[in-house]
């Protein structure tokens, strides 16, 4: 089975919000691998990787975030790479 992969890029306030744990949470509850990391000017980045519908399902999700999050902006580009075996938190 082929998997599809997809970065996304978050913009808001998206550091210090437990972003990242609840966009792994969401992840692995679709049943993808990937990761999840903060970036230096400010931005969150998402690799996603897994089934079509359960990506358009998380990115969905990325609009909004967690509670105390505030999203401004989410940047999607497709990748064909080969998928991590986990979801990761960095």
């Amino acid at each position: 089975m082929h998997e599809h992969c997809l970065k996304a890029w978050v913009t808001g306030r998206v550091q210090g919000v437990g972003f990242r744990a609840a966009t792994r949470n969401q992840a692995l509850r679709e049943g993808l691998k990937g990761h999840v990391r903060n970036l230096g000017d400010g931005r969150v980045e998402v690799l996603l990787c897994g089934e079509s519908a359960a990506i358009d399902r998380v990115v969905r999700w990325l609009w909004q975030g967690p509670p105390a999050a505030r999203v401004t902006h989410v940047e999607c580009e497709k990748f064909d790479i080969t998928p991590p075996n986990a979801f990761e938190l960095g």
